[in-house]
């Protein structure tokens, strides 16, 4: 593969997540190094970013500044939730691109988010190709949901499961308080992979968890559900469940579906653990709380994983790397490694066809026999994530997150 020299571009799509900066920072880091490439460019709200020409120089970023991306929650270029047609069916953001593309002549194009990220690259990638413009392509995961295929896990989800697990413990015991017990319904993100509500076994792994586990992966049958929870509860006085808010009935109707979709056409969600714990009080006479995490989950710094973080860290560095060296078309991820001295990762690569709008699911053979619950093998695959306490950089007692000037493209 010959050497292509010419300016990237970086952007972050999709929901943010605790350590999407530290993808973002590994891989601005690594291309303001590389003498192949001559510009490092941030697109503001990601695709739009470029659509708009609404691109910033990382280059006059101070670096000193830059360092704290590794440990800023949320997206620090800005995201969205823009879903590029097929170019059979409207190619004006296409051309659009390229025009951008060709205007800060663009050779190499990194986007960090989820599905929805990945199939916008495999767009963009082919579309590149057809019209002879050489652009290489890379997606750095990026989704609390850890859904993309291929990959071991993805980035962001660690520290969400971490942060998870913690909320369980600390739920656990606040609801011990009284003697009079009460039953506590949390409803953890997750429209149609159960991962993140599966971390709440972590705490029951530890000894102070639900008693309880819905999964999207399984149908959710209401009269059983609340057959279960009648029981524990008049055996312990109490009742913890954890649930994803992407449960739905044997036919496949969501238990909170809105009516409304969001912009890629996925069913918007919400308030499911006030209306399971509205039934639950009708149907036991106990006092039940209903407690929704919402976006605390997905960019809680405070509790992320170092190992998270590392990590996403280095798919930023590969996908610089593998860019520079020939490779394009493709997803960085991880595939992890039988090691005698502990969990280890390697990076790999993965075909951005295959990754697009391609989800994965928790094993049905990591739930435990009744379903409502995940059994050993989910714990030894999710504790290895979540290991290592963040050096969050911290100022007068609170954390130090990066402040960008966002000096405008030439």
């Amino acid at each position: 593969m010959s050497t292509l020299k010419g300016a990237c571009i970086i952007g972050q799509s999709g929901g943010p997540t605790s350590v999407i900066n530290a993808s973002a920072y590994g891989c601005i880091k690594t291309a303001l190094e590389n003498e192949n490439i001559t510009k490092v460019y941030g697109a503001l709200n990601g695709i739009k970013g470029v659509l708009d020409d609404n691109l910033i120089d990382m280059g006059k970023e101070d670096p000193n500044e830059l360092e704290y991306m590794k440990y800023t929650p949320s997206s620090a270029l800005g995201s969205c939730r823009y879903k590029l047609k097929s170019a059979d069916v409207d190619d004006t953001d296409y051309h659009r691109i390229l025009e951008i593309f060709r205007k800060y002549d663009v050779r190499y194009f990194f986007y960090n988010g989820g599905n929805d990220s990945m199939d916008t690259c495999n767009k963009i990638s082919k579309f590149m190709l057809e019209h002879n413009y050489e652009c290489r392509v890379m997606g750095i995961p990026k989704t609390i949901d850890n859904d993309l295929a291929g990959t071991d896990h993805c980035p962001g989800y660690a520290s969400a499961a971490k942060y998870i697990a913690t909320s369980l413990m600390e739920i656990y015991h606040d609801a011990r308080v009284y003697d009079k017990g009460m039953i506590t319904v949390v409803e953890i993100m997750g429209r149609n992979a159960g991962w993140l509500t599966a971390a709440a076994a972590l705490a029951s792994y530890k000894g102070c968890g639900p008693d309880l586990i819905y999964l999207p992966e399984v149908a959710f049958n209401m009269k059983d559900f609340i057959a279960k929870v009648k029981a524990i509860y008049e055996e312990k006085g109490k009742c913890i469940i954890a649930v994803s808010e992407g449960i739905h009935n044997r036919m496949g109707r969501l238990v909170s579906d809105t009516g409304k979709k969001d912009s890629f056409g996925h069913p918007q969600l919400g308030g499911l653990a006030a209306l399971l714990a509205k039934k639950l009080e009708k149907a036991t006479g106990a006092k039940v709380r209903g407690i929704e995490l919402s976006l605390l989950q997905r960019c809680a710094a405070h509790c992320a994983s170092q190992t998270d973080i590392e990590e996403s860290f280095s798919a930023g560095k590969a996908a610089v790397e593998c860019a520079v060296a020939g490779v394009t078309d493709k997803m960085v991820g991880f595939k992890r490694k039988k090691s005698k001295s502990g969990y280890k990762c390697a990076i790999e690569l993965f075909d951005l066809s295959v990754v697009a709008n391609t989800e994965k699911k928790v094993p049905k053979s990591w739930l435990n026999k009744t379903k409502d619950g995940l059994n050993d093998k989910f714990i030894a695959y999710a504790l290895p994530l979540i290991q290592g306490e963040t050096q969050l950089p911290k100022e007068d007692g609170l954390p130090r997150f990066v402040k960008l000037n966002k000096i405008k493209a030439e």
